[in-house]
């Protein structure tokens, strides 16, 4: 059961670089700045990673 606590702020987003996997088949993604390597491959498939950009949530 959920309680209304009143309106929450918005959390705040920003164009983040991220790594995308290559596979049509797979919809994995990983951040930049949580990859060790310079050319990263998938966790979850072992393919390819191309570097692009996506709205998230902003961690400090």
């Amino acid at each position: 059961m959920g309680f209304n606590r009143g309106p929450q702020e918005p959390i705040p987003e920003a164009e983040t670089a991220i790594w995308t996997c290559t596979n049509d088949s797979c919809s994995g993604w990983m951040r930049d700045a949580f990859s060790f390597d310079s050319q990263p491959t998938c966790p979850l498939c072992h393919s390819e990673m191309k570097k692009e950009t996506k709205m998230l949530p902003v961690i400090d």
